[in-house]
């Protein structure tokens, strides 16, 4: 589905170019941001300022068509973190360079979406050398 280009310039710049499920900044990565769907079309979402954020290629892929998914710790069924409608910082916390989930939607997000890859900690600890690393979200 097309997003119009105001509208993806708008999502990009209210992300601050930074993926807003795992919070990697653009500006290190090579490949191209996506602005995707939070709800996804296929399951009836909206091409609208409120249903849209900017995501990482990788937290793209692996979110794919899914709004939901399971709960590691108590394996029901939780919703993925929706950056309109719930704050990274009341889902999420930093250990180092880890993201823990402190909420099932916290820890649905983070399994779902392999957040804490080892790849991705290597690019966060690139991020800390160059000052990019987000101190919290």
């Amino acid at each position: 589905m097309t997003i119009p280009a105001a509208l993806a310039v708008l999502v990009k710049e209210r992300a601050e170019h930074r993926c807003e499920y795992c919070r990697m900044s653009q500006s290190l990565q090579g490949a191209t941001f996506h602005v995707e769907h939070i709800i996804p079309a296929t399951c009836g979402g909206t091409t609208t300022e409120g249903n849209l954020a900017l995501a990482c290629p990788s937290c793209n892929l692996h979110k794919s068509d899914r709004s939901h998914v399971l709960d590691p710790d108590t394996q029901e069924m939780a919703a993925l973190f929706h950056p309109r409608r719930q704050r990274w910082s009341d889902e999420f916390v930093w250990e180092d360079r880890r993201m823990v989930g402190i909420t099932a939607t916290g820890r649905a997000t983070i399994q779902a979406l392999d957040l804490n890859h080892p790849r991705r900690l290597r690019v966060r600890e690139a991020e800390a050398l160059f000052g990019l690393f987000p101190s919290g979200a």
